[in-house]
């Protein structure tokens, strides 16, 4: 999932002021589990900085050391404003060891995990989480340019 930068084997990464509980449902897939949004388990690291109806967009720092509390992510976009190393561990204990440069973007798929800054460094990331959304809906209702 991380391209030239994976080391290690496992399970995939990390990382409104609605907060959500419950299930987290991957494509094509059953239930992952039940567990909390990680502006609930870990309110220190991740901070919601924009929320509509079809995304929501989260902040996440921490400082080398520092590890988060299980949590949930839905499917995702990932975009690395600092260069990191983390050990994340997947729902089932599997871990693996994660290195990505500032400047990257990464798809998240829908998982449960935990992590932990393994680097000499903070961590600065953004999450675009994607919400669901029926484009059928739609029918050219959008305002033009930035809202």
């Amino acid at each position: 999932m991380f391209g030239d930068h994976e080391r290690g084997a496992g399970d995939d990464p990390c990382g409104g002021h609605r907060q959500r509980q419950g299930s987290v449902r991957a494509r094509g897939a059953g239930i992952i589990s039940s567990v909390a949004d990680p502006t609930t388990t870990d309110p220190d690291k991740y901070k919601v900085i924009f929320e509509n109806d079809r995304v929501r967009v989260l902040e996440y720092r921490d400082e080398p050391g520092q590890a988060t509390q299980p949590h949930q992510h839905p499917d995702s976009v990932m975009y690395t404003l600092s260069s990191f190393e983390r050990r994340l561990i997947g729902e089932n204990g599997e871990s693996r060891d994660v290195a990505l440069g500032m400047g990257e973007v990464r798809w998240l798929d829908a998982q449960v995990h935990s992590g932990e800054n393994i680097g000499d460094g903070p961590t600065h990331v953004l999450f675009v989480e994607l919400k669901q959304h029926d484009l059928s809906a739609e029918s050219g209702t959008g305002s033009l340019g930035p809202s």
